[in-house]
């Protein structure tokens, strides 16, 4: 019978501090917030709404692919292995992969700490066979992994949140990834592949609005943390498919001229003025796993779904998945 224990690392942010690197976004000629900012515990629970709308594609049409390929994964990353899954958010989707793979250990990794206390306590309720490691960082920022369990490791990137970096960057996450796992270990990660730019712009801007809740709650996460005063109805959500760099950007508009206070420091905005929030960049597959082999990975399996709007993945084909070389 399999103990279940908990541990919990709660990691000091190495590179910049919030208050520094948040102004010296919106301190420059195009200004700009970084997308981690978005995951306090309100935009985490936000994020989660984004996912359940009909206009957001990838979060149902990962989980109903992964639903597909049980036995698929089971042999191209076998059980009893140390699950690391980088931005565990809700932890929605590890849940399709716990019973199914049966991981000596699941270690999740989360910037927002209140949501991933809540996300573990909740995983541990329900499979009482769990043993968690737990790590509150950054993963954006260079780290080293404070888990201690042998065994062979797997990293677990869904969700196409490898497009929130530029592709230099995307690189070097891959890199650390690489680092993580070892030379036995592998990734199983989820790519937003290049579309049909109406069902892209679609995604980001559900009728429903929460996306632009979202967008602006990272003023609110602002006010909150660095005593602000971002008055949200003066800005306006925007997001649109920029197919030359080949990616979806969000921004923040000011409706209105006006100065704001943060954190000390006054900042001015011009009517129209725009606050860059976050890419999120697609790929093609050749693209995509040139990026990862350059990283270090070697090409096992790339599953794709061609249905983007339906729950239930359709015309599954197998071509190679990342794994450490």
């Amino acid at each position: 019978m399999t103990v279940q224990t908990l541990k919990f690392y709660d990691l000091p942010t190495r590179d910049i501090d919030m208050t520094s690197e948040v102004l010296s976004g919106l301190s420059q000629a195009n200004k700009q917030i970084a997308p981690k900012y978005f995951y306090d515990e309100i935009g985490s629970q936000l994020f989660t709404e984004i996912t359940r709308q009909p206009e957001y594609y990838p979060t149902r049409t990962e989980i109903g692919l992964l639903r597909s390929l049980n036995e698929d994964l089971v042999t191209a990353i076998g059980r009893n292995v140390v699950l690391i899954e980088y931005g565990s958010g809700s932890s929605e989707k590890i849940r399709v992969l716990l019973e199914n793979l049966r991981p000596s250990v699941y270690a999740p990794i989360d910037i927002s700490r209140e949501y991933l206390a809540k996300s573990v306590e909740s995983l541990r309720d329900d499979y009482n066979w769990l043993s968690v490691e737990a790590t509150c960082i950054d993963y954006s920022q260079d780290f080293d992994l404070p888990i201690k369990t042998k065994g062979r490791r797997v990293g677990f990137f869904p969700g196409s949140s490898i497009g929130n970096f530029d592709p230099d960057q995307a690189v070097k996450f891959l890199k650390r990834v690489r680092g993580h796992v070892g030379s036995d270990g592998g990734l199983l990660i989820g790519v937003d592949l290049k579309k049909n730019h109406d069902v892209l712009n679609s995604a980001y801007n559900d009728r429903a609005g929460i996306t632009a809740r979202f967008n602006l709650n990272i003023l609110a996460h602002l006010n909150t943390d660095l005593a602000g005063n971002f008055e949200l109805v003066n800005f306006r959500h925007e997001a649109g498919y920029n197919a030359q760099k080949g990616c979806i950007e969000m921004f923040l508009v000011s409706e209105v001229a006006q100065k704001v206070e943060l954190a000390g420091q006054v900042i001015s905005f011009q009517a129209g003025e725009k606050i860059h929030t976050e890419n999120s960049f697609k790929y093609s597959s050749d693209d995509f796993i040139e990026m990862a082999v350059g990283a270090g990975f070697s090409q096992h399996h790339f599953w794709t779904c061609l249905l983007y709007t339906s729950p239930s993945p359709r015309d599954l084909s197998t071509s190679r998945m990342p794994s450490s070389a």
